[in-house]
């Protein structure tokens, strides 16, 4: 039986393991934290549950994939449930707006809270139906560095159609041109923190985003995002894929024009085949160091990062919802000091997920557990002591003007997740959420392929390679990863 190495238990190493075991092969991971599941894990505090890493479920098809491989109902396995509220917004001039997940709901209660006409908003959101489309299939759900993707003709009617697609112009410069209300724009131009980058940077393309939420809609799951992570990892045990924690990887192994094992702190373990699910930027620098790497590649601008508080609050909020965002009173000089200054901004938006919405038993009786989480610029060597505690009065700052409420002395328990941290515990380059940031309309094109150029039996799946960061991609370029490797005999 043909063994195959994946280096890293983020969730796209799990569903790269379970394909990989799928196609015939012996599978082992290696994990250099306790832990599966990357930046998806959670922690416990004083009766309070914290999920640490992302909040948000959209498109779990793709994990339904992974159970159906393996013949099972995912409701035998995992269970979620569909959003109504998609996310409530909440303006510094006492504007609030609950986006709901109909779609009609929704342009009717965008028209009545902004200056707007019910066809604009209709109009908008299906050219945002239309991108997706043309794209996916090319952009998302295949390799996009192998020339068999371009000949179909899909692909062909597609780059007929390119011009639909708003590359030439900013998403905020789109919204702009769409809409009047400054409100609206801002709420449409927040998508590009999907990808870690700058709505004022990143091409109106990425107005797809939107249409993610409202057509596949946004979910939850039963036991908070660790569950998903919690779920493929048992399925993993289950079906004798081996997982090695505590095992960070030395160094990837290689001879002419294949790879043929990895070096552990004491033992080396050979392969048919090597799947790196660590950041690609430290795949290159910490496991081949002698190997040349792809300069332009890895040289992109970063996406952004996180600075992130998890608090206990002595007390719940009518107010909110599962999904809250708090905007700053001027998004442009956010976003300016994120990737320009490098700077946490004095205004910064406020995201709040408070899963106890959803799970009572996620908090105590009475109380609130939330994940506030401001965009942050990646690790430059900040002083990063100095700019949570600027940041932390800032945001309450913000939220006692916002919900009316002075929420520091509510607070019973805190945790607190930097980019050092984020890159610490991830091995992510500067504690990039998402790898690269697509502030280019050449992003996709610029990120590192799924499989080596150098080595025939190396690949990469993940957030920082093809086609991009967020659990959905990241399960996508597992799948992709598991259309290039040789096929063994199927299981």
């Amino acid at each position: 039986m043909n063994k195959a190495i994946v280096i890293g238990s983020g969730i796209a190493g799990l569903a790269a393991a379970l394909r990989l075991n799928r196609l015939g092969y012996k599978v082992k991971v290696f994990e250099a934290n306790p832990w599966p599941g990357g930046k998806l894990h959670a922690i416990r505090k004083q009766g309070y549950r914290f999920d640490l890493g992302p909040s948000l479920f959209t498109m779990p098809h793709f994990v339904d994939e992974l159970f159906a491989l393996y013949g099972y109902d995912r409701g035998e396995r995992f269970d979620y449930h569909r959003k109504e509220v998609i996310c409530n917004y909440f303006w510094e001039n006492g504007k609030r707006f609950s986006a709901s997940a109909d779609e009609d709901v929704f342009i009717q209660a965008a028209t009545e809270t902004f200056d707007v006409q019910p066809e604009e908003i209709r109009k908008y959101l299906s050219k945002n139906a239309e991108k997706y489309d043309l794209t996916a299939h090319i952009f998302l759900e295949k390799s996009l560095h192998k020339l068999s993707t371009y000949l179909s003709g899909s692909t062909l009617r597609s780059f007929f159609q390119m011009y639909k697609l708003d590359i030439n112009s900013s998403l905020d410069a789109l919204n702009r041109q769409t809409f009047s209300d400054p409100q609206l724009i801002q709420l449409f131009d927040r998508f590009a923190t999907y990808n870690g980058s700058s709505p004022y940077q990143t091409p109106g393309i990425m107005s797809m985003i939107p249409h993610l939420e409202m057509h596949f809609g946004t979910f939850y799951p039963a036991g908070g995002m660790h569950a998903i992570v919690q779920s493929l990892y048992d399925l993993a045990c289950e079906q004798g894929i081996t997982f090695s924690f505590n095992s960070p990887v030395r160094k990837i192994d290689y001879s002419g024009k294949n790879v043929s094992g990895v070096v552990l702190d004491e033992t080396t373990e050979s392969a048919d085949i090597i799947v790196s699910n660590m950041d690609i930027f430290s795949t290159y620098k910490h496991l081949m160091p002698d190997v040349k790497a792809p300069g332009k590649v890895l040289q992109q601008e970063r996406s952004s990062s996180a600075l992130i508080f998890y608090w206990g609050i002595r007390r719940s909020f009518e107010d909110l919802d599962l999904h809250n965002i708090f905007f700053s009173d001027n998004y442009a000089e956010e976003f300016r000091h994120i990737f320009e200054l490098k700077e946490v901004f004095s205004d910064p938006t406020v995201y709040i997920n408070v899963t106890c919405k959803e799970e009572p038993g996620d908090a105590p009786p009475g109380c609130e557990n939330w994940f506030v989480m401001i965009n942050a610029p990646g690790n430059f060597g900040q002083d990063w002591e100095q700019i949570r505690d600027q940041a932390r009065e800032n945001i309450l700052s913000k939220l006692h003007r916002l919900l009316g409420v002075d929420i520091a002395p509510l607070i019973e328990v805190e945790h607190v997740l930097d980019p050092v941290g984020i890159e610490n515990d991830t091995q992510s380059h500067r504690g990039a959420l998402y790898g690269a940031s697509s502030n280019s309309k050449f992003s996709a094109f610029l990120r590192h392929p799924n499989f080596s150029r150098q080595f025939d039996n190396l690949y990469f799946c993940g957030g920082s390679v093809h086609p991009g960061g967020g659990i959905p991609l990241c399960l996508l370029s597992a799948r992709i990863v598991s259309e290039l490797v040789p096929k063994c005999d199927p299981v």
